[in-house]
């Protein structure tokens, strides 16, 4: 069974690692929404505060990594802060990595 496209833009975006806390983008929870409109990649992210100074990198990063992606064209990506990004979206794994490092 192959994956889908939004499944493989779902991988490629855990190759995608905020500068500062060194978790992917994914089980940080800055990953708000995903879809796929032929050739389109469509996000919606956030960040962990306004006015981020990563910002710039973790798009280029997103651009970079998507590019992977065969099917994708085009990445249509829009940042949010409605919902805020709060530390309750970090999944399990990215939790466990922080704790490893000395951050929580």
């Amino acid at each position: 069974m192959s994956r889908s496209t939004e499944q493989r833009i779902w991988d490629a975006l855990t190759h995608v690692h905020d500068p500062e806390l060194e978790v992917d983008v994914v089980n940080l929870g800055l990953v708000y929404e995903v879809k796929v409109d032929g050739g389109r990649a469509e996000l919606l992210m956030t960040l962990t505060s306004i006015g981020c100074p990563a910002q710039g990198l973790i798009e280029e990063q997103v651009r970079l990594h998507l590019g992977v992606v065969e099917e994708i064209e085009e990445v249509d990506l829009r940042w949010t802060f409605d919902p805020p990004w709060t530390p309750a979206r970090i999944t399990e794994e990215g939790r466990d990595f922080l704790v490893s490092m000395g951050y929580l």
